[in-house]
C-alpha cells in the first residue's frame, strides 16, 4: 500500500506543478491548444464518460446497441443541432473522436463514392489535390497522414497521385490561382482538400466551385477548418463559398474538448447526398465503436459557449492577431504574411526567426522563458527539422480577457528572448497572473456552482461529494 501511495502521490504531485506552470505562470500561445472552461471539463467527467452508446441507421430508423442511452442519445441530437446552428448548416457528423479521424471517415467515404461511379472493380481515388505539407498544409491530409491508401499511385512517380496546390512567389502563404485551375483541368481529381496547420489566409474555394460546377463528375470540395474552425464565418464561411464538406477539430479556436466534426449541406437534393450517407456509415462502424460519450457532452456545453460568445470572441481573436503581429515587427522580430493586410487574418502569426537561430532551439529558449508557442518550417525551409519560424496563435490567451494592448508586453517578452537572449521567465509569470479568468463563458461563480452540482452526482461518496463542492465554492469566491 505505501508503494502505491507513493506512486499516486509522486504523480499527483507533477499534475500540481504542471497546472500551476501552464495556467498559472505560462503564456500559451500554441495555436492548435486551448483550454476548456471549468464547466466543459466537468461535462468530460460525467457519468457518460465511462459508457457507450453505439448506433446506426437501419432502414431509415436509428437503432441503439445498448440500454440506458437515453440521455446521451438526446445530447448527441442536440450537439448536432447546436454545431448546424455555428455552421448555418443541415448535417453534422459527431462521433469522430479527433480531427485526424474525421477527415479519415471523409476519405473513406469519397472513395466508397468514386466505386459508386464504376462498379467493375473497387478502386481508390485516382487524384486528390490538397496543399504541400512544407507550404503549411497539414499533416493529416497526407498520404502520409489520414489519406494514406486512398489514392492511386502516379504511374510516372510511384507515389499517390496527390497534386499539390501551387503558391505565389509573392506570398507563398497565398495559393496561386490561375495555376492553380490550370492544374484543375489537367487532373481531374476526385477530391480537393483545402486547409492547413500553418494558415494565415482565407483559401480560394470559391474560385474552384466555379471552375468546376458544370463538370459532369466534379470532385468534392473538402475544407479540413481544423485550425479555424472556431472562427467560421468571421474568417471565412467556405460552404456559402461552395465547399461540399468541411472537418475540424473541436479544441483549436473551437473551445471544446479534444473530439473531431465533419458538418455539410449534403441534403436530399445534393449531388453529393452518398457521399453523406458514407460519411455517416463510416463514422460507425467504419471508424469508431465507442466515440467517448464524456468529451461528446463537453462538446455540447462548448458549443453552447461557442454559439453565446462567437461574434464577441472571433472579432477579439483577429484583432488580436493583427495587433501582436504588428508589435513583434516594431520589436524588431520578422513576421511572415503581408503587411498591407496586417499579416495575418485568422488567429495565427508566422515568425521568421532564422536571423537569430534555429526555430527549435528558439522555441526551447521561450519555453525556458513561460512563453509556449511551436517551431515551424517555413516554406522555403528543406525539411520541419530545420525550421527556421515559430508558429503562434491568439485564441487561448484571447479567451483569458486580453485584448490588443495587452499583447504589448508579449510581444517584447518574446523580442527580448529572440533577439537578446533576455531571461523574462519571472516578468512573464507575473504578467500572467493578470489573465486567470477565463472570458466568453459562465462567470466563475454561476460556473462553479452548476460544477460543483455535477461533481457532487458522480461520487458515489456524499463526503467526497460535500468537499469537492465546497472546495469549488472557495475556488469561486476567490476568483469572482
Amino acid at each position: 500500500m505505501s508503494e502505491f501511495l507513493n506512486k499516486v502521490s509522486h504523480l499527483v504531485d507533477r499534475i500540481e506543478m504542471n497546472n500551476r506552470w501552464r495556467q498559472h505562470n505560462c503564456i500559451n500561445l500554441i495555436p492548435s491548444e486551448t483550454t476548456p472552461s471549468l464547466l466543459v471539463k466537468m461535462c468530460e467527467i460525467a457519468d457518460p464518460s465511462g459508457r457507450y452508446a453505439e448506433h446506426r441507421t437501419m432502414k431509415g430508423k436509428e437503432v441503439y446497441f445498448y440500454q440506458g442511452i437515453d440521455f446521451i442519445r438526446d445530447v448527441e441530437e442536440e450537439a448536432r443541432e447546436a454545431m448546424c446552428e455555428f455552421f448555418d448548416c443541415q448535417q453534422a457528423e459527431l462521433r469522430p473522436i479527433s480531427g485526424q479521424m474525421a477527415n479519415e471517415v471523409v476519405f473513406k467515404a469519397v472513395t466508397k463514392y468514386v466505386n459508386h461511379r464504376d462498379e467493375t472493380e473497387f478502386a481508390r481515388m485516382k487524384c486528390v489535390m490538397n496543399n504541400d505539407l512544407g507550404k503549411g498544409g497539414h499533416l493529416s491530409s497526407q498520404p502520409m497522414g489520414a489519406l494514406y491508401n486512398y489514392v492511386d499511385p502516379n504511374p510516372a512517380t510511384g507515389k499517390e497521385n496527390c497534386v499539390n496546390f501551387p503558391v505565389r512567389t509573392d506570398n507563398p502563404y497565398r495559393i496561386d490561382v490561375p495555376r492553380l485551375l490550370d492544374l484543375l483541368d489537367s487532373n481531374k481529381p476526385d477530391l480537393v482538400v483545402f486547409g492547413k496547420s500553418m494558415f494565415i489566409y482565407p483559401e480560394p474555394v470559391k474560385e474552384l466551385f466555379e471552375a468546376v460546377k458544370d463538370w459532369k463528375n466534379r470532385p468534392v470540395i473538402m475544407f479540413d477548418m481544423a485550425h479555424v474552425l472556431g472562427l467560421y464565418g468571421a474568417f471565412q464561411a467556405p460552404l456559402d463559398d461552395g465547399a461540399d464538406i468541411i472537418t475540424g477539430s473541436t479544441h483549436k479556436t473551437f473551445f471544446g474538448p479534444q473530439r473531431g466534426v465533419i458538418v455539410s449541406n449534403m441534403g436530399k437534393e445534393s449531388i453529393f447526398r452518398k457521399v453523406w450517407l458514407e460519411v455517416k456509415s463510416r463514422a460507425f462502424p467504419g471508424s469508431t465503436s465507442n466515440h467517448h460519450l464524456g468529451t461528446l457532452v463537453a462538446l455540447l456545453m462548448a458549443t453552447h459557449e461557442m454559439n453565446e460568445y462567437k461574434t464577441e470572441f472571433q472579432t477579439q481573436v483577429l484583432k488580436n492577431a493583427k495587433h501582436l503581429a504588428q508589435q513583434l515587427v516594431s520589436a524588431g522580430v520578422p513576421v511572415e504574411g503581408d503587411p498591407s493586410d496586417g499579416y495575418t487574418q485568422t488567429h495565427q502569426v508566422i515568425l521568421r526567426t532564422s536571423r537569430f537561430g534555429d526555430g527549435q532551439d528558439i522555441a526551447r529558449r521561450l519555453e525556458n522563458n513561460n512563453i509556449i508557442c511551436n517551431y515551424q518550417a517555413l516554406p522555403d525551409d528543406e525539411t520541419f527539422l530545420s525550421s527556421s519560424g515559430l508558429r503562434m496563435g491568439v485564441q487561448e490567451m484571447t479567451r483569458y480577457g486580453m485584448k490588443e494592448a495587452d499583447f504589448d508586453p508579449i510581444a517584447q517578452f518574446i523580442a527580448d528572448v529572440i533577439i537578446q537572449n533576455k531571461a523574462v521567465k519571472e516578468a512573464v509569470s507575473k504578467y500572467r497572473k493578470n489573465f486567470l479568468t477565463q472570458s466568453y463563458c459562465l462567470p466563475p461563480a454561476v460556473a462553479a456552482d452548476f460544477a460543483g452540482r455535477i461533481v457532487g452526482t458522480i461520487l458515489p461518496n456524499n463526503e467526497y461529494a460535500s468537499f469537492f463542492i465546497e472546495r469549488l465554492t472557495d475556488i469561486s469566491r476567490t476568483l469572482a
